[in-house]
């Protein structure tokens, strides 16, 4: 029996980055009537605040975890196959440039990395000789680098990085075309009814409807769903805040002239044991890019007194002189001390939504009164290479299907406290943005 319009669910989106995108993709693949379907962000596509919209974001199935690594290689086949993920001129927004580790002491990430590999049959690393000889490989990357720390490396070819806001556009654009609706609003709130939650109020006192709410909003989640859960009277260990909380990473961008562009177009991904990362410069911008990963929570009290992280309202470029300082310090000086002497192109504070574990929440709202309302957050600066793929899973998630055991247990809603080590530890934030500010 096919589905009618009156019982097929509508469905918003509140959200636009890789969850909330992803899955507008997928569900205008597969539900009976797209135009159900409506996404609402603060900005037009790609929305600028999420973590998401970038100039390039690594893609890399290099993971401690064996499942990350599955899904990671799951991804890695659709961002080399899929034409949806092709620019007009039918280049790839993937660029397989290979990555690079450098391992400082006692830093055991690389070796349980290749560990995974070697148990999988699919190890194509190799080992880098810390040594002089290093210094002219990849045209020179690290000729002044400071390699004092550094007691092993190892390449990946296979890996790579992706031109961020041009993917997530092509794949919202293509569901736009198949009948999805995109409206540009800042929410406000969310609104209670008597059997879950109706819709959404933007602050143009705008209204949206839908039989099935999706929060794809990131680490502006709690913020968002405080209200609600002041007005069900949630003590704090139901609270979303005990599943994700807002974190954000310093990035620092240099522009680059042609000529420097060409040296480095080719550049590999470049982990420099746990204090950062360097990213290759686009073909659109020629920006060279660096992440401070020691992140920050930005923590504030909601109206009943609950403790939340929330971003700060405010430019995203608004940076500290003190944070500046520390990242120019901890990985720009370290890995090319070159670019100490010349200007910034501009700095942005990423903000993403951290799990304990680092697992993604994917999952259905478990309070009575909530009992329409999903999640697909949780990027844990670590999920933007599942663009393709993530928004097939929550698809099944908004229609009641389980993605399998064990997907089901690492996205659901949890309950105990999280034990042991986790997907991407190196961003687990442990101070707090007021401690950055500049001294006055």
């Amino acid at each position: 029996m096919s589905t009618s319009s009156t019982t097929a669910p509508s469905i918003l989106i509140i959200g636009a980055g890789i969850f909330g995108t992803s899955t507008a993709y997928h569900l205008s693949l597969t539900h009976p009537f797209p135009s159900k379907i409506t996404v609402l962000d603060r900005s037009p596509f790609p929305s600028h605040h999420a973590a998401s919209t970038d100039i390039n974001k690594i893609v890399r199935a290099d993971y401690t975890s064996r499942f990350y690594m599955e899904l990671a290689y799951e991804a890695l086949e659709t961002w080399k196959n899929w034409p949806v993920l092709q620019d007009a001129e039918g280049r790839r927004f993937f660029h397989q440039s290979g990555w690079i580790t450098l391992s400082n002491e006692g830093n055991d990430l690389a070796e349980r990395i290749r560990r995974n590999f070697r148990d999988r049959g699919s190890d194509v690393t190799k080992d880098i000789e810390i040594d002089q000889g290093v210094r002219g490989r990849w045209n020179g990357l690290l000729r002044e680098t400071d390699l004092q720390a550094i007691v092993a490396g190892y390449e990946n070819p296979d890996a790579g990085w992706a031109d961020a806001g041009d993917a997530i556009a092509k794949l919202m654009e293509h569901a736009v075309s198949r009948g999805v609706n995109y409206e540009s609003a800042d929410v406000e709130n969310l609104i209670l009814g008597d059997n879950g939650i109706r819709g959404a109020k933007t602050k143009d006192r705008g209204i949206y409807e839908a039989d099935k709410v999706l929060l794809a909003t990131g680490a502006w989640t709690s913020q968002l769903l405080a209200s609600i859960e002041d007005e069900l009277d949630m003590k704090d260990e139901d609270r979303v805040e005990k599943q994700v909380t807002a974190a954000g990473v310093c990035v620092v961008h240099y522009k680059l002239s042609n000529s420097e562009y060409e040296t480095l177009k080719d550049m590999p991904v470049l982990i420099y044991g746990d204090r950062g990362e360097a990213l290759p410069p686009p073909r659109s911008n020629h920006l060279l890019k660096f992440t401070n990963p020691n992140s920050f929570t930005n923590t504030v009290f909601t109206p009943t007194g609950h403790r939340i992280s929330v971003p700060p309202d405010r430019e995203q470029s608004v940076v500290s002189e003190k944070l500046k300082q520390e990242t120019l310090d901890s990985i720009v000086k370290k890995v090319m001390p070159q670019c100490m002497e010349r200007p910034v192109d501009y700095w942005r504070l990423c903000w993403d939504a951290i799990t304990p574990s680092q697992d993604q929440l994917l999952a259905k709202h478990p309070h009575p009164r909530l009992n329409n309302l999903y999640f697909a957050v949780g990027g844990s600066f670590h999920s933007w290479k599942f663009l393709p793929i993530i928004g097939q899973y929550v698809v099944n998630l908004l229609n009641g299907i389980s993605n399998g055991e064990e997907k089901d247990q690492k996205w659901g809603w949890k309950t105990e406290k999280h034990q042991g080590r986790g997907v991407h530890e190196k961003v687990i934030p442990k101070r707090e943005l007021k401690d950055l500010d500049d001294d006055v």
